[in-house]
């Protein structure tokens, strides 16, 4: 069940990847990246599902071995499902040792693609790929530990129990990787701010471009702000200049520090520069934001209000004028 998984969320990630390659359109003027974080979710909560499936199965199994009575009420209440116990008879030695096999084959093989997944992923900051990376070292971890407990119980004798033992290892390690991706994604979806290194490389970037072109103006040290988007970095730097400053300088200004930003911060797809007086003590982020004092969106409100009122009675009346339209050719039609 867990391979199956891996298939689909492999399946998942070629394809938002894909998807998320294409260029911006009018409709999604910031390009597709959040397809590919929509990605790194499904993956995320495919890796999650799957660990807690696999923690209900283990802890299923050593009800059934040590608390048989439990497991009949847990599965008379249907959190279970209906099943029988696996305890008994030649299964008491465990699983077949041949397993072991398979369980060293996947350690190899799933630690490779990890290391593989990996570096493209960091090459391309993708974070659905950092997912499925994460997923294949997940595996290899559970495969060594599937491997210690399929030999260990060949060995034991009435030792089965350490095959659901070892599951609800692979599960806790499933859980955490799933749950640390899972709010990764959702915090990518919900634009949380880009780390802080890649915010340091941006404002460095954009000091040595107004260093080296334009050290004779004042200008204000820039702030960076930015969100990330699939591989993508959506940077906004703001810069005070002084007033005397000509739209052309602006615009030279603009061109140098998007094209230094671009040059030496890998990912980065899009900059905004917005400008501010330094006499007005700089930009500010913050004030982009349409904040009403609360008497004006008092105001706002009961015009909005207002509006709503006009506009029911504009329809009241052209139904009445129709209304009356209506009778009045009728009584023309009778007295003809």
């Amino acid at each position: 069940m867990h391979s199956l998984t891996d298939l689909i969320s492999d399946f998942t990630t070629l394809a938002t990847i894909s998807y998320s390659l294409r260029p911006p359109t009018a409709r999604f003027p910031t390009g597709y990246g959040k397809i590919e974080s929509l990605g790194a979710l499904g993956v995320s909560g495919i890796l999650l599902s799957g660990g807690l499936m696999i923690g209900l199965q283990a802890v299923m199994a050593l009800c059934q071995q040590f608390f048989p009575e439990l497991a009949h009420i847990l599965m008379d209440l249907g959190l279970f499902g209906h099943g029988h116990s696996h305890s008994h008879g030649a299964d008491d030695l465990g699983p077949n040792v041949n397993a072991a096999w398979l369980a060293g084959g996947s350690i190899i093989i799933k630690e490779w693609l990890y290391r593989a997944t990996l570096k493209i992923a960091k090459e391309k900051r993708s974070s659905v790929l950092a997912s499925n990376a994460y997923h294949h070292r997940v595996d290899s971890l559970t495969a060594f530990v599937a491997l210690a407990t399929i030999t260990a119980s060949h060995f034991l004798n009435n030792a089965s129990w350490l095959d659901p033992i070892g599951g609800l290892v692979i599960s806790g390690m499933i859980v955490q990787a799933g749950y640390g991706n899972t709010k990764n994604a959702l915090l990518e979806l919900a634009d949380v701010g880009v780390d802080d290194d890649v915010k340091e490389g941006v404002a460095a970037a954009a000091k040595q471009a107004l260093d080296e072109h334009h050290g004779d103006l004042d200008i204000q040290q820039p702030l960076v702000q930015g969100i990330k988007s699939g591989q993508n970095y959506l940077m906004e730097i703001a810069i005070g200049v002084p007033a005397s400053t000509t739209l052309d300088q602006t615009k030279a200004i603009e061109d140098r520090v998007r094209e230094s930003v671009a040059a030496k911060v890998k990912g980065v797809k899009r900059v905004t520069v917005h400008f501010s007086t330094t006499e007005s003590g700089g930009s500010n982020f913050a004030d982009e934001f349409v904040a009403l004092k609360p008497e004006k969106l008092d105001e706002a409100e009961h015009a909005a209000h207002d509006h709503d009122h006009e506009h029911g009675h504009d329809h009241s009346d052209a139904h009445s004028h129709d209304s009356d339209a209506a009778a009045r050719n009728g009584h023309a039609t009778k007295r003809k």
